[in-house]
């Protein structure tokens, strides 16, 4: 689908139409329809999250229907694969286009057509572009090919040190860091490094097709970006447009200032040793200084001048805070309304039970959302696996009643039923670290009056206590349960020879 909601966020950030166009891989034709009739609905940037692409396709082009030509077309990377054989021609290819055009039934292009189709992708496949860059406007980033070495103080073991390298394109400005990786934390943090380095924020990142940077790449038309790194590029207001695969001339000056960093840094260090990749980075810091303040061969000046002097100005000044980076998850919601994210649980509403839901974890928040919508958020928990946090409105009404409780109202509740029964509540209360653990048991036990009676639920707490001076919760129902019967005959003769007797006082009592 048309990303609608990137074309107008990229158009508010003021890209011309044919950068937004390479960004969002489609055509500019596309990009001009779609401005144009955003214009017209009177609908811009910034947009409300439930104003999805599909929502804006729908509302742009209600009535809007593909018309697909009855004609095959040929299969053009077939074709050139063929041609390059011997013997074979473009009016054999075209004969056996033809029949297979017949066997399956569909309508075949002329010889004429036939070869106008296939020489129109040949002129794509030749076609070179010269591009004018603009300063401030363009900055390549890339791995280096060859890693960098550090030793194992320890161990004396060779640890690879992968090198980073961003480009600006006006004035080949470089940006070097090492990393031990090439994972996507490295990728992000090589990012918002490089971008303090500059002191500004360029309007187009222009990445290799890593995976990193680009998750799935089945052709220059099919490329979907990194989740991370689109959520990167928002926060610095920046547009990303990928190289096309196989294609170094999309990156003359990214990979011209990688072979020149592999000779003027990376190479020029392979005699010195270092032990840890602060030491590593320290010592490219310095070549690096002395690489981007070295005189150009051919024009006056040097990269660093350049840059000082013609690009820096035009940067976009940075966010007023560095971007967080984040991690994806998905989890299902449990029972309890809540899910799990490294052994902690957080609460989302319970109407989402059971809901597969994405979780977008940073080293300091957790955001749920269901459907691209966010329906939770909470503060990172540290520490002690196993910890809750529970917002109070995802509970059910019939759940946030237990917020009210606490161990005093228990004892008092249970206070007033028998002292076997407080005896029981206190000794279920003391049994755990914390008490808040206890309260569902607590609620349980007492709520069995509603089933049998306090009289019963006073006999069962006496009965357990006899065994045992810390019962549980289950022992107890387990008596109500089983013999509730000769428990409501126990407490009857107890009664009734109390109302028959009277109280008796023993020879106890007098002799003492």
């Amino acid at each position: 689908m048309t990303k609608y909601r990137e074309i107008l966020r990229l158009s508010s950030l003021n890209l011309s139409q044919q950068n937004i166009a390479d960004s969002c891989n489609v055509s500019k034709k596309t990009v001009n329809r779609v401005l144009k009739r955003a214009k017209e609905l009177g609908i811009s940037w910034p947009l409300d999250a439930n104003e999805t692409d599909a929502v804006l396709a729908e509302n742009f082009f209600p009535s809007a229907k593909q018309v697909k030509t009855n004609k095959r077309m040929p299969d053009y990377d077939y074709i050139r694969k063929e041609l390059l054989r011997n013997g074979v021609s473009k009016k054999l290819l075209w004969t056996e286009y033809m029949e297979e055009c017949r066997a399956n039934g569909d309508e075949p292009l002329m010889y004429s057509q036939f070869c106008y189709h296939i020489q129109q992708d040949e002129q794509k496949h030749r076609a070179t572009m010269h591009i004018n860059r603009k300063p401030g406007e363009q900055v390549e980033v890339d791995w280096a090919g060859d890693p960098a070495m550090i030793i194992d103080p320890d161990t004396g073991e060779i640890i690879k040190a992968y090198i980073f390298v961003g480009v600006m394109t006006y004035s080949q400005y470089a940006y070097v860091e090492a990393f031990l990786d090439m994972k996507q934390r490295s990728w992000i943090n090589a990012h918002v490094h490089m971008y303090e380095f500059f002191g500004g924020v360029v309007r187009i990142l222009d990445p290799d097709n890593c995976k990193t940077a680009v998750v799935h790449n089945g052709g220059w038309k099919d490329q979907q970006l990194n989740e991370t790194y689109q959520e990167l590029a928002e926060h610095y207001g920046t547009a990303i447009i990928p190289a096309r695969v196989r294609t170094p001339k999309d990156k003359t000056n990214a990979e011209g200032t990688v072979g020149n960093i592999s000779t003027w840094i990376t190479a020029a260090l392979r005699n010195e040793q270092f032990f840890s990749l602060n030491e590593l980075n320290h010592a490219i810091h310095d070549k690096l200084n002395q690489f981007n303040r070295k005189l150009f061969q051919k024009k006056e000046g040097s990269r660093l001048s350049l840059f000082l002097e013609e690009e820096k100005p035009l940067l976009s000044p940075l966010p007023a805070t560095r971007f967080e980076l984040s991690d994806w998850k998905t989890a299902t919601v449990q029972f309890n309304y809540h899910i799990s994210v490294d052994r902690m649980l957080y609460s989302v509403p319970y109407e989402y039970i059971k809901k597969k839901v994405d979780v977008r974890v940073t080293d300091t928040t957790i955001e749920i959302f269901y459907n691209h919508n966010r329906i939770a958020s909470h503060r990172r928990l540290k520490g002690r696996p196993g910890q809750y946090s529970t917002i109070t409105e995802h509970m059910p009404e019939d759940h946030q009643k237990y917020l009210e409780w606490n161990g005093d109202r228990f004892r008092k509740w249970a206070e007033r039923i028998g002292t076997s029964t407080y005896a029981a509540v206190n000794a279920i209360l003391t049994s755990k670290a914390v008490e808040q653990q206890t309260y569902r048991s607590c609620m349980g036990l007492l709520k069995l009056t509603e089933k049998y009676s306090d009289e019963l639920l006073e006999a069962a707490c006496k009965k357990a206590l006899s065994y045992t001076a810390s019962p549980s919760y289950k022992s107890k129902k387990n008596i109500l349960v089983t013999g509730s019967e000769k428990l409501l005959s126990e407490t009857t003769d107890s009664i009734t020879t109390q109302t028959t007797h009277g109280i008796t006082r023993g020879a106890d009592y007098y002799r003492r």
